[in-house]
């Protein structure tokens, strides 16, 4: 791998030290994956191995496989890494499956969506 110039040496350093490490790639749409970083560019696209999803809906989580993921590196906010061998999770959290990860978003979003057109419809009361 070649780089430009010295302005990318920076980003190089950095991502370069987390290679063949397991981190944790938020994404701007608020997905959250889990991978070994295989490689990277000077874009920041990453190539997650053994990549899953995790999702988290109250104190239920789910990981859902996705294999090898290539990540394109403007929709990375976060990249952090993890430890191998110690869980990330706090103690209370429950591992379900799939199925039941996908009810409890799409409860979690038909409440939200409820929410705001309640708020919609209350908006003439004016609590402001």
């Amino acid at each position: 791998m070649s780089w430009a110039g010295p302005e990318d040496s920076l980003l190089s350093t950095s991502l370069a030290s987390y290679l063949d490490k397991k981190l944790l790639v938020l994404l701007r749409d608020g997905r959250k994956l889990l991978g070994l970083l295989r490689s990277f560019d000077q874009f920041a696209n990453v190539v997650l191995e053994g990549a899953c999803e995790r999702v988290i809906v109250g104190d239920l989580y789910c990981d859902i496989p996705l294999g090898l993921y290539v990540i394109r590196g403007e929709n990375v906010v976060l990249i952090g890494e993890l430890e191998l061998n110690k869980e990330e999770l706090p103690p209370h959290m429950t591992l379900v499956p799939e199925a039941e990860i996908k009810r409890a978003q799409k409860a979690e979003r038909d409440a939200t969506d409820l929410k705001g057109s309640m708020r919609k419809r209350m908006e003439f009361l004016d609590f402001d």
